[in-house]
């Protein structure tokens, strides 16, 4: 299900970039034909804005969209920077829903839900297995592959006695905070 869900929300994110950007584009073109001044504003300069606003825009739903691809294809997690992207994209699409609702009426507050709702879906569903992507993991938490770094005589400074169920368990998980260093 990880997979169709950060497909989806590939293809919603870029097509709302491309509709974000013709859109603004279009705006600018109408603000510079019309040629009027808002409170003194030189229209040519209100065009020009509208157009790098939407642009720019434009490629910051795009790249977040390239992240929920990569996601698909890789079928892991989206880490850092990535993950910060989509995060934030899920905000600005609870804010643009807040606006929506009272500027523009409950279809586009629909949509700009509906899409929020897809980013945090996506964010979710890798939440459980970020310790899949690590090699050597075994899916019962244990130590997997040879010379686990938390079995007997590990490198973690243990000597293996807590594991992830307390002491006098061996084994770990990827998800497991390291021992607290002690002073002599």
């Amino acid at each position: 299900m990880r997979r169709p869900v950060a497909g989806v929300v590939a293809l919603v994110l870029f097509a709302e970039a491309l509709g974000i950007a013709a859109v603004n584009w279009f705006l600018g073109v109408v603000v510079d034909r019309q040629d009027m001044s808002l409170a003194g504003l030189d229209p040519h300069m209100m065009s020009v804005s509208s157009k790098i606003g939407g642009i720019v825009f434009g490629l910051y739903l795009a790249l977040c969209g390239l992240v929920a691809l990569l996601a698909a294809l890789r079928d892991r997690a989206p880490a850092g920077s990535g993950r910060v992207l989509l995060i934030s994209a899920a905000v600005v699409h609870g804010l643009l829903g807040a606006f929506a609702w009272g500027l523009v009426g409950w279809t586009a507050f629909v949509f700009m839900v509906g899409v929020l709702g897809l980013i945090v879906l996506l964010l979710m569903t890798y939440d459980g297995h970020a310790g899949d992507t690590t090699a050597g993991a075994a899916p019962d938490g244990g130590t997997g592959g040879a010379g686990g770094m938390d079995g007997p005589g590990g490198t973690d400074g243990t000597g293996g006695t807590e594991g992830p169920g307390g002491p006098g368990r061996t084994g770990g998980s990827p998800l497991t905070p390291p021992a607290a260093p002690t002073v002599p």
